[in-house]
């Protein structure tokens, strides 16, 4: 159980990093991290740190993608945790 936490911890420390970075890429007008990859890192247990960048940094907000998925992600993620 310890290397799962450990897991779920470092992967929504590095989610929340990647929306801070893309938030800050937007205003920059330059390279963006994909919607594809911001999704999976949350699908693959970083759902929480992509929730709290997307509050933090008011990024994706008004995208349903994010307003719906995410979500779905964390209860996903939790799933897998407990499991």
């Amino acid at each position: 159980m310890t290397i799962k936490i450990f897991y779920f911890i470092s992967i929504n420390i590095i989610s929340f990093i990647l929306m801070g970075w893309d938030k800050l890429s937007a205003i920059k007008h330059q390279w963006r991290i994909p919607e594809n990859s911001l999704i999976g890192i949350s699908l693959i247990g970083g759902a929480i740190g992509t929730f709290l960048g997307m509050i933090t940094f008011h990024h994706k907000t008004k995208k349903k993608r994010f307003q719906l998925g995410i979500p779905l992600c964390i209860l996903e993620n939790i799933y897998l945790l407990f499991k």
